[in-house]
């Protein structure tokens, strides 16, 4: 009997965590999709998803599992306090520490072994530890990134910013660096066309 009641309980905690996680839905960016509509942080955290997947053969030399488990959750604290737009990050000098918090208080609900997965994968990515958690923190720029460059931005937007953004992130591995090159051309042909307009 006791089995069926901590089976149901296992259970009944982690559907009660992704209830709260739900939250991330809801969760705003300040990025804007194609249709000019704040996109929530749960969408980029698909993206950035995605993105790994898509370049999984390239990073045959990287856990791709782990990859993706690092960018399930690297935002999911926010479903707490909200995002801080990458513009912005440098005026927040606790986010961190409050993100981690957040993520804690989230994993609280979980049984003991997923919450200390879930946390051990945050302080990876948040310390960039692991090569995985590096390659996801450049992925994460890079995705920040197209999203300015595919949203329907205000006409004042300052699409110089990803010129400069997450430099040191996006040189630690050679796609990285290939698929930035690529970006900041796509943001330097951004900025003529918003010259000439």
């Amino acid at each position: 009997m006791n089995d069926i009641l901590d089976k149901t309980q296992r259970l009944t905690a982690i559907i009660a965590f992704l209830q709260s996680a739900e939250r991330l839905k809801d969760t705003l960016r300040s990025g804007r999709t194609a249709q000019g509509r704040s996109e929530s942080t749960a969408e980029h955290s698909w993206r950035l998803c995605l993105m790994i997947m898509a370049f999984e053969r390239d990073l045959a030399d990287h856990d791709i599992a782990r990859l993706l488990k690092l960018a399930v959750v690297h935002d999911l604290g926010e479903a707490i306090h909200g995002d801080t737009p990458a513009t912005e990050q440098h005026l927040d000098p606790d986010r961190n520490e409050r993100e981690r918090r957040d993520m804690a208080k989230l994993c609280a609900l979980l049984p003991d072994d997923i919450s200390g997965e879930m946390l051990n994968l945050w302080d990876d990515y948040a310390g960039a530890r692991s090569p995985e958690a590096r390659l996801v923190k450049g992925f994460d720029k890079l995705e920040t990134m197209l999203q300015h460059l595919a949203g329907r931005n205000a006409s004042d937007f300052n699409y110089a910013f990803n010129l400069s953004y997450g430099t040191a992130q996006t040189n630690y591995h050679p796609l990285l660096r290939d698929l930035r090159a690529i970006v900041d051309g796509w943001t330097r042909e951004r900025i003529d066309h918003s010259h000439r307009a």
